[in-house]
């Protein structure tokens, strides 16, 4: 059984988050019964931050900037989130389908399990970026 409901519509997304010239910051996926589809795309975090239910099970795609004075760069964040009310079938079958949607959702910089809402904060994964990214050379003033 196939895991997209539309790959093509995730696979356009995907590229819309990573294309540069785009505005489009991020991707969410979520499940129409047992198929992943793509439930939206937006440019605004809080609306990104909105898509995380606690029955939901979302697949997130999110370009960050980061850097410093020196050298600003996007990095992205893989986000699978599983709200503490989903049962643990769901739990599971997300955990096979992951699989499947990294091979459309292939090239970022930090994976991230997030299961609570307060860990759904743009400074804590652009932090979580900037580690993954290795060194800052900046001045140290922002």
């Amino acid at each position: 059984m196939a895991v997209y409901a539309d790959r093509d519509a995730v696979e356009d997304a995907y590229e819309d988050v990573r294309n540069d010239k785009s505005d489009t910051n991020w991707c969410a996926l979520k499940y129409d019964d047992k198929k992943v589809v793509l439930d939206s795309t937006g440019i605004d975090f809080e609306e990104f931050k909105g898509k995380f239910g606690d029955d939901e099970r979302v697949f997130g795609f999110l370009r960050v900037m980061t850097g410093d004075e020196m050298s600003k760069r996007m990095k992205f964040a893989f986000i699978s989130w599983v709200g503490p009310k989903v049962s643990p079938l769901q739990r599971a079958r997300m955990s096979t389908d992951k699989s499947e949607v990294k091979k459309v959702i292939q090239s970022f910089a930090k994976e991230m399990l997030i299961d609570e809402e307060r860990d759904i904060c743009e400074d804590k994964i652009r932090e979580e970026l900037v580690k993954a990214g290795g060194a800052n050379y900046g001045t140290g003033s922002h």
